[in-house]
């Protein structure tokens, strides 16, 4: 009779308990969904962020999976998290390589590296990546939406890429490295000749080349530069 007494009462115990214990339902896929697009047109992009990634993760093979991604992608971006932005593409590309809206995710890297690009002394390789992206886009997709607007911003890189190889070209010069200032200056002249730092770099190949003594190559890029530019205000300096 005392077994039964207190083995009744331990389940008068536990009935007690479980009258005040709150079951905390599991959301569904859907309303997770819903609540990180509402917080996305809220700007909450933090929030949708995290909304996006663990409707993602709760269920990676279902048909919201890819959009969760780009959406949680999207959402870093318009945040200014773009490292994580980068993360989430590279993730959609390796789950997803064949989705209809792999042309907009390689923009969105391009963009992601794009907006990173700063000051020509100090900016630390993002306009490389970027333009990287942009032209995978390009090659790949060359009649999507997104190629006439990642063909703009590759010519705006170029030009970005060789105003930072002429800097570091004009400083050598300045200290006399030769050696140094040439190589930088036939990279823009090789890379980057539809930009508009090539005029400079083949009048500043003529000035090397004369300081080093090499009068015969030293003409044969002022001849260039009259015969490509003849108008330009750099073949203008030419003596």
């Amino acid at each position: 009779m005392k077994k039964l007494a207190l083995l009744c009462g331990v389940g008068l115990l536990l009935a007690s308990c479980a009258e005040t214990v709150e079951v905390t339902q599991e959301r569904s896929l859907k309303e997770i969904y819903a609540d990180a697009y509402a917080e996305f047109n809220k700007q909450n992009y933090s929030n949708a962020a995290e909304l996006f990634q663990s409707a993602e993760a709760q269920n990676p093979a279902s048909e919201w999976a890819s959009d969760s991604l780009i959406m949680l992608a999207f959402s870093r971006y318009m945040g200014k998290d773009y490292a994580g932005a980068i993360l989430a593409i590279d993730r959609f590309m390796r789950f997803h390589p064949g989705h209809e809206e792999v042309p907009y995710v390689l923009y969105l890297r391009g963009m992601s590296y794009y907006n990173q690009v700063s000051d020509v002394r100090r900016e630390p390789g993002m306009s490389a990546y970027a333009l990287q992206q942009f032209q995978q886009l390009i090659d790949r997709f060359p009649t999507s939406k997104y190629a006439k607007d990642a063909e703009n911003k590759v010519l705006i890189l170029k030009n970005y890429i060789a105003g930072k190889v002429m800097y570091a070209a004009r400083d050598d010069m300045q200290r006399q490295n030769w050696t140094s200032a040439i190589t930088r200056l036939q990279s823009v002249v090789q890379t980057g000749q539809e930009t508009v730092m090539t005029p400079e770099a083949l009048y500043r190949l003529t000035e090397a080349y004369t300081a080093v003594g090499l009068e015969e190559q030293a003409y044969g890029y002022a001849k260039m530069l009259k015969l490509n530019f003849p108008d330009n205000e750099w073949t203008k300096k030419l003596k």
